[in-house]
């Protein structure tokens, strides 16, 4: 795999025009044209344009999801060699340092999404049009997203208001607190709840459901189990989603933007690109990345072999559970069964995430059909929202009445009867709901960050750390430009 482009905070001010030049020669040129206040924002046009920009750096979140998963225990890191993407190698072990391309991308990325945002709410003032509000709503929506996973990752950030970053700010501008950021988030998602509507506009635009999913997400992640319990049954008692039956029709491309959906991250495949700018494409890049190596058969196409369930996951489910083939594709048992053939790479466990897998499809997509994959990613699906409403409910000791019947609704579905309903209470039913998320999102990459949050990463993940690897560490670049200005997280 070759090296990604990457840029710093720095000199990400680069990503506060419209379109964004891969080129590793554009710090060293002269711009020849510059969008700002004084030729931009003067029309409804403007904002909305900009505000598709801002979403267009979702697309880069693939590799959040990836590494999400290989840092888990559901899956090992894979790839062709134990050198290929050192970076995923390094995290799988536990052993990532603050040089690490792939967790800089993570940083560059959300952060990139973070001032295209800004940039629209610097210049909210300057232009009034109708439906201002709600442009104004999915822009803070968006900020709260890439927040959202930037402090995961990383903890605390440097953070500027409605402003944008500019060079020199990370020598002044100090890392804010955890506390800090989820108030930024939970204010941003509380004005995005008030002014967006029910239904979205456009396929892939956020919502009030959206907002209020990912605001009792933010609680749920401080163990504010009350707000996040009354937050998260508002998306349910609403009744704009609902479980789909057939589980496996939620990955494929007819169940895109589905009942269950409530907030995907769009994916096509009609602009290509190439490794030395991921981010540029247009295609769910994770899904390459995830396929069997020098696949040839039946519905599924080749891929790169990383982020390769383990047998550990695989006999994670229970007897009957239909999401087991949705979720893990056996691959000796599919080639047996079809006549499939198919290569193995690093670390083989026989065993794929056919969640996220490439599909077959035409060959007219642009650029490196690895690279292109148009399947979209569930980043918050109703199945997920009854679970973190179940947990919530049942940890802050409102009703474990509720939890249950959350927690049954997914059961019943991935069963198909009432025979596997949970009846327990208390810190027994607490561990139920935790196991059922292990199973229901598995591929989905929220598995590590839910055992960072219950405090049992150590005992799950090899390698693991405790009060160093709940956090990934800091780009060396970033700390260095910084001069002093911004600390290392702890032990790294």
């Amino acid at each position: 795999m070759k090296k990604y482009i990457f840029f710093t905070i720095a000199t990400i001010v680069i990503f506060s025009t419209l379109t964004v030049s891969c080129s590793d020669e554009f710090v060293n040129r002269d711009v020849a044209y510059s969008i700002d206040s004084e030729n931009y924002f003067n029309s409804k046009s403007d904002y909305d344009n900009a505000l598709v920009a801002t979403y267009d750096l979702l697309q880069s979140s693939y590799v959040n999801v990836l590494l999400g998963e290989i840092a888990s225990d559901n899956t090992l890191a894979g790839g062709e060699s134990q050198t290929d993407v050192i970076g995923f190698q390094q995290v799988d072990d536990m052993i990532h340092t603050p040089v690490n391309s792939n967790l800089r991308d993570v940083w560059n990325w959300m952060f990139a999404g973070v001032n295209r945002a800004n940039y629209i709410l610097e210049f909210q003032n300057k232009t009034n049009f109708e439906g201002k509000n709600q442009v104004i709503a999915e822009a803070r929506f968006l900020r709260a997203y890439y927040h959202f996973e930037l402090v995961k990752w990383f903890g605390g950030i440097p953070m500027k208001g409605d402003v944008r970053f500019k060079v020199g700010d990370e020598k002044i501008i100090p890392r804010s607190t955890v506390k800090e950021v989820y108030e930024s988030i939970e204010a941003d998602l509380i004005y995005a709840s008030e002014n967006l509507a029910a239904l979205p506009a456009q396929k892939g635009r956020a919502t009030k459901g959206a907002a209020l999913a990912l605001l009792g997400k933010a609680y749920l992640y401080q163990d504010n189990f009350p707000k996040a319990a009354t937050t998260l049954e508002s998306v349910i008692t609403a009744s704009n989603y609902s479980l789909v039956a057939d589980y496996n029709s939620i990955f494929e491309s007819e169940g895109e933007n589905g009942a269950e959906s409530v907030f995907e991250v769009q994916y096509t495949d009609v602009e290509g690109a190439g490794f030395g700018c991921l981010q540029c494409s247009e295609g769910n890049v994770a899904v390459g990345f995830s396929g069997p190596r020098n696949y040839s058969g039946t519905v599924f196409t080749s891929g790169f072999s990383f982020n390769v369930p383990t047998q550990k996951i695989v006999n994670a489910f229970e007897a009957g559970d239909n999401r087991k083939a949705v979720a893990i594709l056996d691959i000796k048992d599919w080639a047996l069964k079809t006549g499939a053939t198919y290569g193995q790479g690093y670390e083989h466990t026989g065993y794929f995430n056919r969640k996220y897998i490439p599909r077959k499809r035409s060959a007219n997509a642009a650029g490196d059909l690895n690279l292109t994959n148009p399947n979209n990613y569930r980043s918050i699906r109703y199945a997920d929202v009854l679970l973190m409403a179940a947990e919530a409910f049942n940890r802050s000791g409102l009703s474990d009445v509720k939890a249950r019947g959350y927690l049954n609704q997914v059961r019943r579905r991935a069963f198909g009867d009432l025979n596997h309903d949970i009846s327990a209470s208390g810190a027994a039913l607490t561990d139920f709901i935790l196991a059922e998320r292990k199973i229901e999102l598995v591929g989905e990459g929220h598995r590590f960050f839910d055992l960072v949050r219950t405090k049992k990463a150590a005992q799950e993940i090899t390698g693991f750390t405790a009060g160093k690897n709940e956090l990934f560490p800091i780009p060396i670049e970033e700390i260095q430009f910084a001069n002093g200005n911004w600390t290392q997280n702890p032990g790294y």
